[in-house]
């Protein structure tokens, strides 16, 4: 199977969209997903719409998406973007069959150039529900140095969880 990445594109929004409202409801709950904060269909297009046409600079969410022999299968994106600074990642295979085979390694290893690149990030932190196993050793292996745990609301769509805040910090 060969995995790449490209920048979302706007035919990608009906795949991301699905992937939030009609994934199982025990796997977004075992990411640490509140299901009464997920955005309804129209504001994930439209965010994910307005993500596309802006700078660099002035993103604050940007996806890029995962294809396995040229089909989408997930995207890795950053949000909460500090241009120059630093960002928070995140990852998602769509499908359960992709998950624990080794594509999230790959994605993230094909996603980071971009990432600090692209937005000039120093670091990236990636703050996984402490539960939830493959994204912990994932970020290991790819070289994220763990921080803490500690307990927090990690994102919009997040109730309160222990998570563990990884750190990758960018080599010169």
């Amino acid at each position: 199977m060969n995995i790449t990445i490209r920048e979302i594109q706007l035919k990608d929004i009906p795949h991301l969209v699905d992937y939030w409202t009609k994934s199982d409801k025990e796997h977004l709950i075992n990411m640490g997903v509140d299901l009464s904060k997920l955005p309804k269909e129209e504001e994930f297009k439209g965010m994910l719409e307005s993500q596309i046409s802006q700078p660099y600079t002035q993103k604050q969410n940007y996806a890029l998406i995962v294809l396995a022999d040229n089909s989408p299968i997930g995207h890795v994106n950053i949000n909460e973007i500090d241009f120059g600074n630093s960002a928070k990642m995140h990852l998602h295979l769509w499908d359960k069959s992709n998950r624990k085979s080794g594509i999230g390694t790959q994605m993230i290893q094909l996603a980071l150039p971009l990432f600090f690149e692209n937005f000039q990030l120093k670091q990236l932190i990636c703050e996984p529900y402490a539960k939830n196993d493959a994204p912990n050793k994932t970020l290991e292996k790819v070289g994220f140095q763990f921080v803490k745990k500690y307990t927090s609301v990690p994102g919009s769509i997040n109730f309160e969880q222990e998570v563990n805040q990884w750190q990758l910090i960018k080599n010169n």
